[in-house]
């Protein structure tokens, strides 16, 4: 058996590259589970909306394409899966996780930073959040990327909670880095993406979007939520 279809839900972007990404990575993910069935949907500025892909499905799993557990993790997802009769599983977000790093070191190097570099310091660039759970997750995820060998790692948030990525940036200036690179812990390009590219860092990594350890991390939730008592395990 293939397991029950995996409906992924993206917030959504205005921006039309962040639903062209959704697409990579969602095809990124039947490429690691040929036979699977893979739908996308999106709780904003994207179609079909989560509630209109769960409409007539029955029995899925709803996988989260959010970084941190939130309103819409908390209240917009279980809401649609509810309107729709309430059969679906939902997974847990994807982040925060140690493959996370991975894909994070993945966009580095591609942008001309090795992993682990010790002449460069890092900003964890994340969306940001008024939840302090999901702002707490990120600075954890920072203090465990420090013992890779970075000259430092730097928690930062481009909306709703500090430090702003340009003061990270700066501070890090302040502080003798040779070199100052900003990982954009985002999956999708946008108007977050954007203020990062804004903040002066010598380098900004591109959002981990289709990267592979995101699609494997996507099947990891999903296999997860299928496999709980009374689910179908893939």
């Amino acid at each position: 058996m293939s397991g029950p279809p995996l409906v992924a839900v993206a917030h959504g972007s205005r921006d039309p590259a962040a639903a062209q990404v959704t697409r990579a990575l969602l095809a990124e993910v039947r490429r690691q589970r040929p036979g699977l069935e893979v739908l996308e949907s999106y709780l904003d500025h994207g179609e079909p909306a989560l509630l209109d892909a769960l409409r007539g499905l029955g029995r899925a799993v709803v996988v989260p394409l959010l970084l941190g557990a939130a309103f819409h993790s908390g209240v917009d997802i279980p809401t649609a899966v509810a309107a729709a009769g309430g059969q679906a599983r939902q997974a847990d977000v994807l982040g925060p996780d140690p493959l996370l790093l991975v894909a994070l070191e993945r966009r580095l190097a591609e942008a001309g930073v090795d992993p682990g570099d010790p002449g460069s310091a890092v900003v964890l660039a994340a969306a940001g959040s008024t939840d302090r759970a999901a702002v707490d997750g990120v600075r954890d995820l920072a203090r465990s990327w420090r013992s890779r060998g970075w000259w430092a790692v730097d928690p930062a948030f481009a909306s709703a909670a500090d430090p702003t990525v340009a003061a990270s940036v700066a501070t890090l200036r302040a502080r003798g880095a040779p070199r100052v690179a900003v990982a954009s812990y985002l999956l999708f390009p946008g108007l977050f993406a954007d203020r990062l590219a804004d903040a002066g860092a010598d380098v900004t990594s591109d959002p981990m979007g289709d990267a592979e350890e995101v699609a494997r991390l996507v099947l990891d939730r999903y296999d997860a939520a299928a496999a709980t008592p009374g689910g179908d395990r893939p």
